[in-house]
């Protein structure tokens, strides 16, 4: 079955990637008016996770970070299985808590930044060993590197 939030949000991900950061964010903004903060954990996790992309301003991409954190943490398994039959939501939580430390790294937040990295880290081992898991350390590297 076809979940049509999901293709909506990747729609609005294939924009961001195009080149048209402005008509994702007016995506995204659309499509979270329909979702809002009490719909489906997995649309709100997905859609807040590339709503953070697309912001200009740190604090409001903090803003939409936490909310893919919020959402994860209501997020089952079964749930977001029955979306893809690969996903456990522990794995999320590396790259939200590197998106995190990131954000409170641009607002100047660093005790908040290292947190989350250590916090990202610690999970590190929700990740297959693949392409995308040595992307994730490549960032939190890169996230320790700037931190000093």
């Amino acid at each position: 079955m076809t979940d049509d939030v999901m293709v909506a949000i990747d729609a609005g991900l294939r924009q961001h990637i195009g080149g048209d950061r402005a008509g994702a964010y007016a995506t995204f903004a659309q499509l979270w008016e329909s979702i809002g903060e009490g719909g489906d954990p997995l649309h709100r996790v997905a859609l807040a996770h590339h709503m953070a992309d697309v912001c200009d301003d740190p604090a409001e991409e903090l803003e939409w970070d936490l909310r893919a954190l919020a959402a994860a943490d209501s997020l089952t398994d079964a749930r977001a299985q029955e979306y893809h039959s690969s996903l456990a939501v522990r794995g999320f939580y590396p790259s939200l808590h590197l998106n995190l430390g990131e954000d409170y790294r641009k607002l100047g937040d660093l005790p908040a930044a290292r947190e989350q990295l250590a916090l990202a880290r610690a999970r590190l081992d929700a990740l297959a060993d693949d392409d995308y898991a040595a992307g994730i350390r490549l960032a939190l590297d890169g996230l320790a590197e700037r931190l000093g």
